[in-house]
């Protein structure tokens, strides 16, 4: 049994997407420990991104993660990281096969929709970092 997060980005909260991408991680008989909406602290993004802090692209990366509301959700089962990152499809939706979240729902890297942990020990520092306060 592995916990894993998945963040829904701005783009995807915009887009009225928390129902549809929670539906699918639940058809999937992954549950749901944790869950909130928050306007995500720039400390917390940068953090969470750290690894990637000398990339051309972190200060965007950070800037789009902090424009809007964001919603962090903690998922558990079998092989959750790995469930979870199949279903969510490749970083660019336009690789990402249809039946994936960003293959069906996205068309652009920079508006992907959602981040999940890549493996089981980013997941725990990840979930951590997202919920201090633990999951159910």
């Amino acid at each position: 049994m592995e916990t894993t997060l998945v963040l829904i980005k701005p783009g995807g909260v915009q887009r009225n997407l928390i129902g549809e991408i929670t539906r699918r991680i639940e058809a999937r008989n992954l549950k749901v420990v944790g869950l909130k909406l928050l306007n995500a602290p720039r400390a917390t993004v940068e953090a969470h991104y750290a690894e990637h802090k000398e990339r051309p692209f972190f200060n965007s990366v950070v800037d789009y993660l902090t424009s809007g509301p964001i919603v962090a959700i903690a998922v558990q089962g079998d092989n959750a990281v790995k469930a979870i990152r199949a279903m969510m499809g490749a970083t660019n939706p336009l690789e990402a096969t249809p039946g994936t979240v960003r293959g069906d729902l996205a068309l652009s890297i920079e508006d992907n929709l959602t981040h999940s942990s890549s493996d089981p020990e980013a997941a725990a520092a990840e979930l951590a970092l997202w919920f201090p306060e633990g999951t159910i």
